[in-house]
């Protein structure tokens, strides 16, 4: 038997053992002519690797501190969450608030007495009493009249006295006969233009309202059934033009006159603020001459005749 120096061939098909790899994925790929090699094993997140440290945890969040009233109810309400409701609602109580701010300031700024100074209200309560002792005085004199008809033996000739006195002093307010006593002198000098009919009626009610008892403008006698109008230039008492300065001739008291026409608001400060000049004169003697003609009623009779 012969001794054969070749080693003995190894079958066809026998396995290689393993050697060792770098980890390329999840799985090995089978080597050719091999079956494939299984994955590793997945480890769970945190836990520690075999000969290695443990892995950082993630730090957990603090938890948020509970909310006080105040500021769940500031939440509640801001944002604002308005429904269309609410919007109508809203708009309807602005509305009747703006209306009622504007009636309230329209009636405290309609009295000429707000801001004025005390001097002014003591002026202004002289006149009012002085208004008042006036009436009281021509209450006082028509009840003499009476006692005087009811106690005159010559009742007819009393009678007769007393209707020529009430004649005259009726033909002073309508102007038919001349008259004369104390008063003012007022004169408005209105080189713009501005003064109107209106504001020269204004002062005309403010001096009845004083106690005027005869009133002459520019040579025009005014009486209860007067007019004003504006005309070209000028200004119109009943039909008759008359141009400026317009200057007044009021018979009266001086003490009460003057003084209502320098009120706070009164005649004085709306004409000034029409660039107007006003100057007011009393005196102790006013002539008003100018005569208007007596007018004979068409309708009216005396009940008597």
């Amino acid at each position: 038997m012969s001794t054969n120096d070749n080693p003995p061939e190894e079958p066809m098909g026998s396995e290689l053992p393993p050697q060792d790899e770098p980890e390329q994925g999840a799985r090995r790929e089978a080597q050719p002519g091999g079956p494939a090699q299984p994955a590793p094993p997945v480890r769970p997140a945190g836990s520690a690797e075999p000969g290695g440290a443990a892995p950082a945890v993630a730090p957990t969040p603090p938890a948020e501190p509970a909310q006080t009233g105040r500021q769940r109810l500031a939440q509640g309400l801001w944002p604002p969450r308005v429904s269309r409701a609410q919007l109508i609602v809203a708009l309807l109580l602005f509305v009747l608030g703006l209306g009622l701010a504007i009636q309230v300031r329209s009636n405290s700024d309609s009295s000429a007495l707000r801001g004025a100074r005390q001097e002014d209200l003591v002026r202004i309560l002289d006149e009012l009493d002085g208004r008042t002792k006036r009436l009281e005085d021509e209450k006082q004199r028509l009840e003499d009249q009476r006692k005087e008809l009811e106690s005159s033996s010559n009742q007819a000739e009393e009678a007769r006295r007393q209707t020529v006195e009430k004649e005259r002093q009726l033909g002073i307010l309508a102007g038919t006969v001349a008259a004369q006593g104390p008063g003012i002198t007022l004169k408005i000098t209105d080189p713009k233009g501005q003064v109107q009919s209106d504001q020269l009626l204004d002062t005309l009610q403010e001096l009845r309202a004083a106690g005027a008892e005869a009133i002459q403008i520019n040579g025009v006698r005014v009486v209860a059934s007067s007019f004003l109008s504006d005309e070209g230039g000028g200004v119109g008492i009943d039909g008759k033009k008359i141009t400026q300065p317009y200057e007044f001739k009021v018979i009266g008291k001086p003490q009460d006159l003057e003084p209502a026409l320098n009120i706070p608001g009164g005649v004085v400060q709306t004409l000034e603020k029409e660039q107007a000049t006003v100057a007011v004169t009393r005196s102790a003697k006013i002539v008003v001459d100018a005569l208007r003609a007596a007018k004979q009623p068409d309708y009216a009779r005396s009940s008597s005749s």
